[in-house]
């Protein structure tokens, strides 16, 4: 019986290791052992249990206020503890949040060999994104195999000097947990947005916005692009769950709270994130997972970023870099606003990011 820990922390993480931890759950001769840091406490929480998944170590390491070292050190003192209760064969980490660094880094220093999950990406650009790409490009340097979503963050990793060997291309596993959905539970979605007053029209726009790099005057910038869209454009509602880290939460709030077209939330769970992306005319985004999922859907993407290590959306068409440029966000917003919602339908069967069995791929691979 081989022991296998998956450590997540967010809920991006625990959407795309959902499907890897199901699929290896089906297999014989596995115990697999779920923990969640909780870096996201009730985001990760909530995440896990509409996939029926429950951790098996919920570590809380979350304080207000709480800097990167004081972060870092409270991961890897919890995370340092289920080693040595446990004899583990592999540790599974996915992307590039300080859960994943230093899961890696306590399975290093406990000899066990770590398998990474959307391994590659890169922007090469230690301060966008600010501290995920230095958290994906040391993890590498201590990950045994490197599952890589797309042949361009594959290439990468060969460009670095990994051996080839250790490199496979499996896809990104964020569109097999799209696959997850059912309709009874689409449905139940699409009611509690009614609830909330949420029009599923072809003039609704998506807005999430919470990476650190763009705290401080970034963010005052794009609700100023934001406030000044919903002026030009009445008819449309502009839906923005909100982050709750109050370096977010409390600006937006000031910003748009009194803005009759629209609706600030608190983080709307997985099927609901999924309803709006299905149905919604513009996604303006500084999220890594939903430039990846909302191709599948059609949809165009400004991405609020000078940056993003997901450039096969770029170059494929579906999404565009708008940075935090109140003015390059306000033409490229109108550009999809002004038309009608059929006119800016992207195809969807071609999203660049997988085709629903990327987790099949993995399991195989490390059966092997």
């Amino acid at each position: 019986m081989k022991t296998i820990v998956v450590i997540l922390g967010t809920r991006p993480e625990a959407i795309k290791l959902a499907p890897v931890i199901l699929e290896l759950k089906k297999q014989p001769g596995y115990r697999v052992l779920v923990c969640n840091t909780e870096q996201q406490k009730e985001l990760s929480n909530q995440t896990l249990s509409f996939f029926g998944i429950n951790a098996d170590y919920k570590l809380d390491v979350m304080r207000p206020n709480q800097t990167l070292p004081g972060v870092q050190a409270c991961i890897l003192s919890a995370l340092s503890g289920i080693y040595e209760q446990n004899t583990i064969d592999a540790t599974i980490v996915q992307g590039d949040t300080m859960t994943v660094f230093c899961g890696a880094l306590v399975s290093f220093y406990n000899k066990v060999p770590v398998y990474h999950v959307e391994a590659g990406l890169r922007s090469y650009d230690l301060s966008e994104p600010f501290p995920e790409e230095a958290m994906r490009q040391m993890t590498a340097r201590i990950t045994s195999l490197h599952f890589a979503p797309t042949e361009k963050a594959a290439a990468a990793l060969q460009k670095e000097g990994i051996p080839e060997e250790h490199i496979f291309m499996t896809g990104n596993t964020v569109i097999d947990a799209l696959s997850c959905l059912a309709p009874e539970t689409m449905l139940s979605a699409e009611q509690k947005l009614s609830s909330m007053g949420i029009c599923l029209n072809d003039k609704l726009v998506l807005i999430t916005v919470h990476r650190r790099e763009n705290h401080g005057e970034r963010l005052d910038r794009i609700l100023s692009a934001v406030g000044e869209l919903t002026s030009q454009y009445p008819d449309h509602q502009f839906v923005l769950p909100v982050h709750p880290n109050p370096n977010v939460h409390d600006k937006i709030f000031a910003a748009l709270k009194n803005k009759p077209n629209v609706i600030l939330t608190t983080p709307m769970d997985y099927p609901e994130i999924v309803c709006m992306m299905k149905h919604t005319k513009l996604v303006l985004t500084d999220s890594g997972g939903i430039q990846e999922e909302a191709p599948t859907f059609g949809n165009p993407v400004l991405v609020m970023r000078y940056e993003t290590e997901r450039t096969e959306g770029v170059e494929a068409g579906f999404a565009k870099l708008v940075g935090a440029d109140k003015e390059v966000i306000l033409k490229e917003c109108s550009a999809i606003l002004s038309q009608e919602k059929a006119a800016t339908r992207l195809d969807g069967s071609q999203n660049p990011y997988g085709d629903g069995h990327s987790a099949e791929r993995i399991i195989n691979i490390i059966q092997q």
